[in-house]
């Protein structure tokens, strides 16, 4: 199955009435995507009045034959848990410049062959500050597969290690737990 079939991280390449995928649902985009200066401006006013608003990070499948590579987070969300390498989206970046530079930041490696692979939506209203997250899933191999993870974060994951799809370990980062209960599957094609 192609999750994305008429967008790319610049916008919609073909027609609005094409499909676009979002944790696994196809829906219709009705309306042109817009980015205007005056909601722009709005989003900026609303953080300056202590209004979050959503942030996009960019998740990474690194894959490795069967594997896939997970970390322990130290962070204050999702802290001791497992999970997938990611990192925000900085302004102009693509989403698969933002993989490939998250990736080499956290754990030194060089991947290619960087996919999108859906979009989901991850409200944190249970911690202490809530936020609201818009993850960039992408799926990407090891462009030398030699190389080996480093912890180059420490104090952000506790370190890095390949793990089998159907053998995660425990306790996962809940927005990956969600995924794999829903059937979500990196190694699909």
């Amino acid at each position: 199955m192609k999750f994305w079939t008429k967008f790319s991280s610049s916008g919609l390449t073909d027609s609005l009435s094409s499909p676009l995928y979002i944790e696994g649902e196809a829906v219709r985009l009705r309306h042109p995507v817009q980015t205007d200066t005056k909601s722009m401006v709005e989003q900026t006013q609303n953080m300056q009045n202590g209004i979050a608003a959503p942030r996009v990070v960019v998740v990474v499948c690194l894959l490795k034959g069967k594997k896939v590579l997970l970390g322990r987070r130290r962070s204050s969300i999702g802290d001791s848990k497992f999970s997938l390498p990611s990192g925000h989206l900085e302004f102009g970046e693509s989403f698969e410049e933002c993989a490939a530079r998250e990736l080499k930041e956290e754990t030194d490696l060089d991947i290619k062959n960087i996919e999108l692979l859906t979009v989901t939506n991850h409200v944190f209203l249970e911690e202490t500050k809530p936020c609201h997250y818009v993850a960039i899933v992408t799926r990407a191999v090891l462009a030398d597969e030699d190389q080996e993870p480093r912890n180059m974060e420490p104090n952000m994951c506790d370190g890095w290690d390949w793990y089998e799809w159907d053998n995660l370990p425990k306790p996962l980062f809940w927005p990956l737990e969600k995924a794999v209960q829903t059937g979500f599957n990196p190694f699909r094609p």
